[in-house]
């Protein structure tokens, strides 16, 4: 039996007008052409939809089981409709975000804030991107952001310049650093160095500072989260570097110094890696340029 859109839509209208004369008027076909239509669908389910000698006319045990189908599919594929023009406005869409560093939840929270308001139909999700290759992910549509510090260059996908940020040493504030105006790889040989639970070579500290200079601290000591660095730092159990957005809060503090790594200090930049033609998506573009401002109010306080 092949039953199109058209005629869910006809039984649904000749039932909710009571007769086939209104539902033509409101279908905008002629009465002839929605009873023929009608005819066409009762002989290929070989049963008949409607019992004709009552007034309005009322649907039949398997008019009703039709009416059913009709009333759960309309409303799903207006929603389909909806959502395809919401695409191709660029109103709605999807938007996972793989993150290759711990910190970034710090900047990504009060920009996700800002830009869910203006684009509720985009369907946001984040995804730690340590747990995962984030980059192939992106290429294969996974994900549709991953932010990153490491560019790289990968047919079709482009990487966006988001802000520059600083790797920030923390110590507690009597610390015997605390007279430098500035650390180097030396000082972190009898220290306890307190990270994230990520390899070397996406830490900061390691690629810009100690690794180049080939120095070890005394120990390493891996922490999830950026609340539980700062309390051990705050208790004296080790020091640690943090990028400066996340420093933002403890700078005033009395329970922590802040320094510079090396007299010149340490630039790196933040990227958002997406795939090339996703770019100038209306709410993609929104998002970069909210992933471009946020952050630099937090480093600025």
């Amino acid at each position: 039996m092949h039953i199109e859109f058209r005629h869910l839509r006809s039984i649904k209208a000749i039932h909710e007008e009571g007769g086939i004369g209104r539902a033509a008027e409101r279908l905008n076909i002629t009465q002839s052409a929605l009873s023929h239509q009608i005819k066409g669908i009762e002989e290929q389910a070989g049963v008949e939809l409607f019992v004709r000698r009552t007034k309005p006319m009322k649907l039949s045990a398997a008019g009703l089981r039709l009416l059913r189908v009709a009333e759960r599919i309309l409303p799903e594929m207006a929603a389909l409709e909806a959502e395809f023009m919401g695409l191709r406005q660029g109103s709605a869409g999807r938007l996972h975000i793989a993150i290759e560093c711990h910190a970034c939840f710090e900047w990504l929270f009060p920009v996700l804030e800002q830009f869910r308001a203006p684009w509720p139909e985009v369907d946001v999700d984040i995804r730690p991107g340590l747990a995962f290759e984030a980059l192939p992910a992106l290429m294969r549509e996974e994900v549709d952001v991953v932010i990153s510090s490491d560019p790289e260059k990968l047919k079709g996908i482009r990487f966006v310049p988001l802000f520059d940020y600083a790797p920030v040493f923390v110590a507690p504030a009597k610390h015997s650093l605390a007279a430098k105006p500035y650390v180097e790889a030396e000082d972190f040989r009898n220290e306890t160095l307190i990270t994230y639970p990520v390899e070397r070579a996406r830490l900061d500290i390691f690629s810009e500072l100690l690794g180049p200079a080939k120095v070890e601290p005394r120990a390493v000591r891996q922490v999830e989260l950026t609340a539980v660095i700062l309390m051990l730092v705050a208790a004296g159990r080790g020091v640690s570097v943090l990028p400066d957005w996340v420093l933002r809060e403890v700078r005033g503090s009395g329970d922590y110094i802040t320094r510079p790594l090396t007299a010149q200090g340490v630039t790196k930049r933040l990227y958002a890696a997406v795939r090339s033609e996703d770019a100038q998506m209306p709410f993609m573009a929104h998002f970069l340029k909210l992933a471009r401002e946020i952050p630099i109010r937090l480093q600025r306080g």
